[in-house]
């Protein structure tokens, strides 16, 4: 999955939109939310699980390939390499649950449709 793949997958969304708070630093919103650390392409930021004990099962499956993300790891936050060891389609999917988690904690008005 190249960068461009991997944005436009993102922006295509329901009310996803691209932000950059920190220089040279993209990341998805939804609302007010990121659900994508999007970075230069080589990685991506995901909400990977509820507790960081979810999250910790992609780092036994893929060892060299996620790990917990600075800063925010503890709240379930993973970063993901991409090009590796993962799968196109599971980098999809953990954007897909990223998106779902961070939407599901946004008050009902500001949920896209």
């Amino acid at each position: 999955m190249t960068p461009e793949e991997l944005r436009d997958y993102c922006l295509a969304k329901s009310g996803a939109w691209l932000d950059e708070p920190w220089e040279g630093d993209l990341v998805a919103k939804v609302h007010d939310k990121i659900f994508v650390f999007l970075g230069g392409g080589a990685t991506v930021g995901v909400k990977a699980g509820a507790t960081r004990e979810e999250a910790d099962e992609w780092l036994a499956q893929y060892p060299h390939d996620a790990s917990v993300m600075a800063y925010i790891g503890r709240s379930g936050w993973n970063t993901l390499r991409v090009g590796g060891s993962i799968p196109d389609d599971e980098l999809r999917e953990a954007i897909d649950a990223s998106y779902d988690a961070v939407v599901a904690k946004l008050p009902r008005k500001h949920r896209p449709t």
